[in-house]
């Protein structure tokens, strides 16, 4: 398998999974069709999968068009069903959900949304994240609470360490000046900021990142309870 990011709207990113034996592929996220479309186009594959962490508009909005085109069908967490639109397949909590050479665990991560999901890719070690856990953060609390958000990252920080996480945008460097205001010793922090930097300055990504990166870097999994987590996330909010 191989992943390829695909940069849509300000900063969201979406992800082609793509089966190269076979050259199908899923897409996770595509919050508009047209960069998803062109690099189909390019390489000429064929998307079987449309993959839906939550329901916000910036993370479906290719979804209507892409299924569409291409008859793809579209996979999401059975609670959004009334949310998420087109959606074809419902999936639920720790679900394994297999098609040809394409299979992932379903792991529910409220918080940010009631019915966010993650797709946990276990032979490749890959974790799409949506807006739950970003690279060096996490996502704002609209529709759960606090408690929903750091339970939610205790089940991503279980994962191994070298899984590679792959969230739903490039926050990366803004999340990067919060953690060194409230960890400005930390070591592996400020390698991981040089590494942020240098990405940039070449118009990279700074994805993916990895759990072990996070647990080491990021202070919202590194909070030790949930009142410490919540003091943290109520400063981000103001940052």
């Amino acid at each position: 398998m191989k992943v390829e990011i695909i940069k849509c709207l300000k900063d969201n990113y979406s992800y082609l999974i793509i089966d190269e034996k076979n050259n199908y592929a899923c897409v996770v996220d595509p919050s508009e069709a047209q960069p998803i479309i062109d690099f189909i186009k390019s390489k000429k594959i064929d998307l079987k999968f449309i993959l839906n962490t939550h329901h916000h508009h910036d993370h479906v909005g290719g979804n209507t068009e892409l299924k569409k085109k291409y008859g793809s069908k579209i996979i999401g967490f059975k609670n959004d069903k009334e949310r998420i639109p087109d959606i074809d397949i419902l999936v639920e909590n720790n679900e394994i959900w297999r098609s040809g050479n394409f299979e992932f665990k379903i792991i529910h991560i409220p918080g940010h949304t009631t019915g966010h999901i993650c797709f946990y890719f276990i032979k490749e070690n890959i974790v799409f994240t949506g807006d739950t856990l970003f690279s060096l953060g996490c996502g704002r609390i609209f529709e759960g609470t606090k408690e929903d958000m750091y339970t939610s990252l205790k089940k991503l920080k279980s994962l191994p360490k070298n899984t590679k996480v792959y969230c739903g945008h490039e926050y990366t460097l803004k999340n990067s000046l919060f953690c060194s205001k409230y960890e400005s010793d930390n070591e592996e922090l400020k390698k991981k900021i040089l590494e942020i930097n240098l990405k940039l300055e070449k118009n990279l990504p700074t994805i993916p990142s990895t759990i072990g990166d996070e647990l080491a870097c990021n202070v919202f999994l590194r909070a030790k309870n949930l009142e410490d987590f919540s003091k943290l996330r109520d400063l981000k909010d103001n940052f």
